[in-house]
């Protein structure tokens, strides 16, 4: 993300308002725009280049092409490492690397084999992506790594079976919620799963903590160097000067918070949840109710396997940016709830005079 591009002043965070859901959900549409993932090396470097001349005040105002670079960089590069994420684990190729292995998981009458065979993929795919963006000043070793895949592959593989051979036996109950309970089998194995691989991934954030930095309060330029604004929501204008101190950028860590991370690690879960929850249930309860009253479907069995694919190629690319938006990706909190050595070294390094009243820090995704 931008955020990892030094400079003394800070790029405004997006052209919408993320103080309201919409707008992150507007921003969250950027971060997912496949054509991200055909940006060049080249054509990365100039968007860095340019990001990076805004930072340091040689550009001194937004235009069109610095929101473009903006959106480019944000969706490819770490937020902490400023280090390409691998392509396949960006949230740009998220909708397409968990297609097949969603509509794997959702195939109707699936075989044990089959079923282990699918939640071991995705649990491999979910691992994957959750180390490619997580928070990277407290990294993962590779036991913890190994850890969080063997517990989320066994949590998930568990769920899944084990309610497999529950459901059928369920008494009292009709055909047809067995039928539909049966569907949404993998929906709970996959919250499950995500849970625990999260929580798992990412305990040793809750334990040692992640960098927080100041959130450092928006210089004001006079009228005669005042840029222009028009494309920038009043709440978020964040023009161009120097730094508030000379020891205090937007990229300077302030120290480890603990409370910051449970923070970061139990809404990224949530998040997780309220992904997987429109892609796992709506696609198996329309593709029901299709098998009931489409003839067509009723004659070509072959056929539920496209329309499957298609309904959950089209829930996906509306799910994911309605999850990513449900929490800010860069969040900010009272310097008076964190622990108190960030107080003292933000006071250290002149906080208390700059007017710093925040702290923000990476959530993860």
């Amino acid at each position: 993300m931008s955020s990892s591009i030094p400079g003394p002043i800070s790029l405004p965070p997006s052209p919408y308002n993320l103080s309201t859901y919409w707008g992150r959900v507007r921003q969250s549409l950027d971060l997912c725009d496949p054509r991200t993932l055909f940006t060049t090396s080249s054509q990365l470097s100039a968007h860095v280049n340019l990001i990076s001349q805004y930072k340091n005040g040689i550009i001194t105002e937004m235009t069109p092409e610095l929101w473009k670079a903006k959106k480019v960089v944000d969706a490819t590069l770490h937020p902490d490492t400023g280090e390409k994420v691998l392509l396949p684990f960006r949230m740009s190729a998220f909708v397409f690397s968990n297609l097949v292995v969603t509509v794997g998981m959702l195939t109707p009458n699936l075989s044990t084999r089959a079923i282990l065979a699918w939640q071991i993929t995705n649990q491999s795919l979910n691992v994957a992506i959750n180390a490619s963006n997580a928070n990277k000043s407290t990294p993962l070793s590779l036991p913890q790594m190994a850890t969080s895949y063997l517990l989320a592959v066994s949590s998930s593989c568990g769920v899944a079976l084990g309610l497999n051979s529950l459901v059928p036996k369920l008494k009292n109950v009709s055909p047809s919620t067995k039928l539909v309970l049966g569907r949404l089998v993998p929906f709970a194995a996959v919250v499950t799963a995500g849970v625990v691989n999260v929580g798992v991934m990412r305990g040793g954030e809750i334990l040692g903590g992640i960098d927080v930095y100041p959130s450092l309060p928006k210089y004001t330029p006079s009228k005669s160097a005042a840029p222009s604004t028009a494309m920038i929501p009043t709440s978020q204008t964040a023009s161009p000067g120097p730094a508030s101190s000379e020891d205090l950028t937007p990229t300077t860590s302030l120290g480890k918070s603990r409370h910051c991370a449970l923070l970061a690690v139990s809404q990224t879960a949530l998040s997780r949840v309220l992904n997987a929850t429109p892609i796992m249930v709506i696609p198996p309860l329309i593709l029901i109710s299709l098998q009931k009253r489409w003839k067509y479907l009723q004659r070509n069995p072959r056929a539920v396997l496209p329309v499957n694919l298609g309904l959950i190629f089209v829930t996906s690319v509306f799910a994911l940016p309605l999850a990513l938006g449900a929490f800010p990706q860069r969040q900010a909190v009272r310097v008076q709830s964190v622990e108190g050595h960030i107080r003292e070294e933000l006071k250290r390094r002149g906080g208390d005079v700059t007017g710093v009243k925040k702290v923000e820090f990476n959530r993860g995704i």
